[in-house]
């Protein structure tokens, strides 16, 4: 199948521009990988400490002829998506050992859960944790005795932050190793209805808790279709997973047989064999707008606007907003899972998946086949699902079909014909919005603004009754300068309860929203931001502001906006407290929202 014509073009432009930087990281990629295994570089010094406490992998490790792979890991046991990793460096090791090779856990890197934070002050150091774990992980490879590399991460900032650091070490090949999804509990639906008779005080904290409790219920990844899950997806397409690795609950055979095979190929891929394949050699152009596409098709998480360009500028690769609006308009919506439906990630597996949606976008030719993954050559690999045959890991191939054509559909059939992530200009700034569920009746939202610099006024505001027309709420200096970008996402069940009573709102603001931003109308990621003088620092409340997800405009109407003098917020509290005082040399050199909002790249 011949590749989209706008897929293909806007391949091209991505390429182009990124030509020099690309090359350039490519030449250093190359020089690192001719120097051959890292271990024999070190003197026997430099190796007897990274060997001591190796017990019986000691021979093996001195000898250096046999792949020594660094498991980088975000373990810990507050977040469920992460517990489960706690067995994964034992079942790695063994496996190596029984393959001849030794495995080590090279360091671990932070993990912290939006869940836990959201609302919180600890939301501050969200978006900058990412760039921590870049660091930290360039920390735990920087010993140079490793072949290759596991990278055990799953949730919101730990995955774009490993893929940060794992394109910085590109010339060793790298696997991603997810441990899956919750099993379902409360159906999100539910809880979402219970989180909106709170904010309205129609229910009490006890029935809040009952609520939450049941829906965040068990090890594994939250089941809604958020930045966590959007991360899976993205290493499938991409290609850094092992095909249908992404979607496969905890602690099951299947799970254990995936988290062998990852360490097999792991083995197998090194410069040490017949098969090298550097993760710098995966992450191309290619493999970025295939991961595009697989954001928009599955109607995946704001948040990966900002993460994206941050990754691939790690492997000298410039995405730039444009690419993310045209690769939207092509690519059509195929799956319903919540905020967008009534399915969770579970549903969406048991309808075929990631497996099915890859082998109907390449028949569409909306998907690049010709790229490199650790699985081998070609995307189509990945329209394989792997199963367990006597104990055994094989995979088949689909039956090309959708179990439930409410969930998953072909991109022939769609349930909408663009996949939902549109860029806004105009004299407010640069920003996106999710549009993908969200009522058509509301992609043009024109009002009154209303502005407030923090989440919790605008919710004071509603149980005030202050809402009482069409408003655009503008919640300011919430970009990554003035207190690290936190989510907003608690501001969605205030909002949603104001659409519900019938008034047309939008949010408008320099923050972020979480990849369950639902049904509200949001203009995010406004950049440049207020805090660096931006042009939300102009809006005055009353101000008419037109919100325009059609035309992807975002305008403040007021005729002498553009010769205001910006306002200042009083930020002295957003440095201390909660370990933001850490951060300040991140708020001081962050780059802009629209490339990522990047410390380290």
């Amino acid at each position: 199948m011949t590749v989209n014509p706008t897929i293909a073009k806007v391949t091209e432009r991505i390429e182009k521009r990124s030509e020099k930087m690309r090359a350039t990281y490519l030449d250093r990629m190359r020089r690192a990988a001719e120097e051959g295994p890292r271990r024999a570089h070190l003197t026997c010094g430099n190796q007897a400490h990274a060997y001591a406490a190796m017990g019986d992998d000691k021979s093996a490790l001195a000898d250096a002829k046999a792949p020594n792979i660094g498991i980088v890991t975000a373990y810990n046991d507050m977040l469920s998506a992460h517990q489960p990793f706690e067995t994964y460096p034992a079942q790695i090791r063994e496996a190596a050992r029984l393959k001849g090779a030794t495995a080590q856990v090279a360091g671990g890197v932070p993990a912290m859960c939006d869940g836990v934070t959201q609302g919180q002050v600890g939301m501050e150091l969200s978006l900058f944790s990412r760039d921590v774990i870049a660091l930290a992980a360039g920390v735990s490879l920087s010993h140079n005795v490793y072949d290759s590399a596991l990278y055990l991460g799953v949730c919101d900032k730990i995955v774009p932050g490993l893929v940060i650091a794992a394109a910085t070490f590109g010339y060793i090949p790298g696997i991603f190793l997810p441990a899956g999804p919750m099993t379902s509990g409360l159906p999100n639906d539910q809880k979402a209805k219970v989180r909106q008779q709170f904010a309205t005080g129609e229910v009490g904290r006890d029935k809040l808790m009952e609520a939450e409790m049941a829906s965040y219920h068990g090890p594994g990844t939250c089941t809604f279709y958020g930045t966590a899950n959007s991360n899976q997806m993205l290493m499938e397409f991409m290609g850094l997973h092992l095909p249908g690795a992404s979607f496969v609950n905890p602690n099951t055979p299947l799970r254990d047989a995936l988290t062998k095979a990852g360490t097999e190929r792991a083995l197998e891929i090194t410069a040490l064999g017949n098969d090298y394949r550097p993760v710098s050699d995966i992450l191309d152009a290619k493999a970025f707008v295939n991961g595009l596409v697989g954001l928009m098709a599955t109607g995946g998480s704001t948040n990966l606007v900002l993460h994206l360009p941050a990754m691939a500028r790690a492997a000298g690769i410039a995405l730039e907003l444009e690419d993310f609006d045209d690769i939207s308009n092509v690519t059509p919506l195929m799956a319903k899972v919540y905020p967008n439906g009534l399915a969770d990630v579970n549903h969406f597996h048991a309808a075929g998946g990631l497996s099915y949606m890859i082998g109907d976008l390449l028949s569409e030719g909306l998907l690049h086949n010709d790229v490199k993954t650790v699985a081998g050559d070609g995307l189509s690999l990945y329209t394989k699902e792997p199963k367990l045959k006597d104990g055994e890991l094989v995979y088949e191939d689909g039956d090309g079909k959708s179990q439930n054509d409410k969930i998953l559909r072909s991109a022939s059939d769609p349930f909408q014909p663009t996949g939902g992530l549109k860029q806004l200009y105009g004299n407010l700034g640069h920003g996106m919005m999710k549009i993908s569920a969200v009522a058509p009746e509301r992609h043009v939202i024109e009002a009154k603004a209303r502005i407030f610099h923090d989440q919790e006024d605008v919710k004071t505001a509603f149980k005030k009754g202050e809402f009482t027309e069409d408003t655009v709420v503008v919640v300011r200096f919430q970009g990554p300068q003035a207190n690290g970008m936190p989510e907003l996402h608690s501001l969605t069940p205030t909002l949603a309860v104001l659409q519900d009573r019938g008034l047309k709102v939008a949010l408008v603001t320099d923050g972020r929203m979480s990849g369950a931003s639902g049904k509200v109308p949001s203009a995010i990621h406004i950049s440049p931001e207020a805090a660096a003088g931006g042009p939300l620092a102009r809006v005055r409340d009353g101000d008419i502001i037109r919100v325009d997800a059609v035309k992807g405009e975002i305008t403040c109407l007021a005729e002498d906006f553009d010769s205001r003098a910006p306002v200042s917020a009083n930020l002295s509290d957003n440095g201390h407290g909660v370990g933001r005082e850490l951060f300040e040399v991140f708020r001081r050199n962050v780059g802009l929202a629209s490339n990522g909002a990047g410390v380290v790249v």
